[in-house]
């Protein structure tokens, strides 16, 4: 069957048969299966708190993942987010140390996210370098500062009011963080599916120099990309440096692996043009789920960094060995 009789096939088929024949529905049924065998494999898991501390695993690189998702889907891709977070953390940890209170942290680490996301942006959208290599080029020079600055010292000295943003809870065993999650996931599925802007990303995705011609802005498109990838990276490393409650250069370090695995698993086509923040949401639990029952089960984290690279092949090659099948 070619290309375009598969697409008319499709087009004639009820929304809930695509649904069911969807990558979504494949990934919600793995996440289920993973849940059911966590609940056997350890009689703590179905424990309400041990539930809840699960979503640390995942929602503050949830938050990066869908901004990255839409990134990735207009072709491009931001390496350096979890060096982002380490330098809006130690901005923040700076700050502290010159007495600023929670507000004025705030401020600071989303306004060190956006400096990132914008000078990463300058360099791709208007010198016209590769994505990949500016942020790889970032990614060192981000994380670097961080080391110039801390060395092998810490900052500490949080104010206990800004605990709550990452250890907080809004309601039970429903923390602060989940609640913010779940909130940016429903802006970004908005912003993605509902409006021009959304549309125009998967133009310039699909082919960004016919888009150029249909009189959508690319340059300046992908630079609020950017941009937005860096404010939530700046979001992110507010929730972390709360939690954690100290600030180091190590912070969040391996973090850019995990967040492009947790897009490319949630369905985003790494060479762009196509994904869905909904698969990313699934992915996100996905993800949490396995790292949270491999660390109940004692699994140490050089096995778990192997699960999340291997996961990432997996991802990335399985499409494509399904289609020369089907060929």
């Amino acid at each position: 069957m070619s290309q375009s009789e598969r697409i008319i096939v499709d087009r004639l088929q009820s929304p809930a048969e695509r649904y069911l024949k969807s990558w979504e529905s494949l990934l919600l049924l793995v996440a289920v299966a993973i849940f059911i065998a966590n609940s056997f494999a350890s009689p703590y898991f179905l424990n309400a708190w041990n539930l809840s501390d699960a979503t640390f695993n995942f929602t503050e690189k949830a938050m990066i993942a869908f901004a990255m998702a839409l990134l990735i889907i207009s072709g491009e891709i931001d390496l350096s987010v979890a060096s982002i977070i380490a330098l809006a953390s130690t901005a923040m940890g700076a700050a502290v140390q010159m007495g600023v209170g929670t507000p004025g942290l705030i401020m600071v680490g989303l306004g060190t996210g956006l400096l990132c996301g914008a000078f990463n942006g300058f360099l791709v959208t208007r010198l016209g370098l590769p994505s990949i290599v500016v942020t790889i080029g970032t990614m060192s020079l981000f994380r670097g500062i961080s080391y110039i600055v801390l060395g092998d010292q810490a900052y500490r000295g949080y104010p206990s009011d800004f605990a709550f943003f990452g250890q907080g809870y809004v309601w039970w065993v429903i923390s602060f963080e989940f609640v913010l999650f779940a909130i940016i996931a429903v802006i970004f599925a908005i912003l993605l599916h509902k409006t021009n802007f959304g549309r125009a990303v998967y133009a310039i995705g699909n082919n960004p120099t016919g888009a150029l011609f249909s009189g959508i802005r690319v340059p300046r498109v992908k630079f609020i990309l950017f941009l937005l990838t860096g404010l939530m990276s700046g979001v992110a490393a507010i929730c972390l440096t709360s939690r954690l409650g100290s600030t180091r250069p190590s912070i969040a370090f391996g973090w850019e692996l995990e967040v492009v695995t947790m897009v490319v698993l949630g369905g985003v086509n790494i060479l762009g043009g196509s994904g869905s923040i909904p698969g990313v949401v699934i992915a996100a639990f996905v993800m949490g789920l396995v790292t949270f029952g491999l660390g109940l089960l004692n699994v140490p984290g050089i096995v778990m960094s192997i699960v999340i690279g291997a996961l990432l092949i997996g991802v990335i090659a399985l499409p494509r060995l399904w289609e020369k099948w089907r060929r």
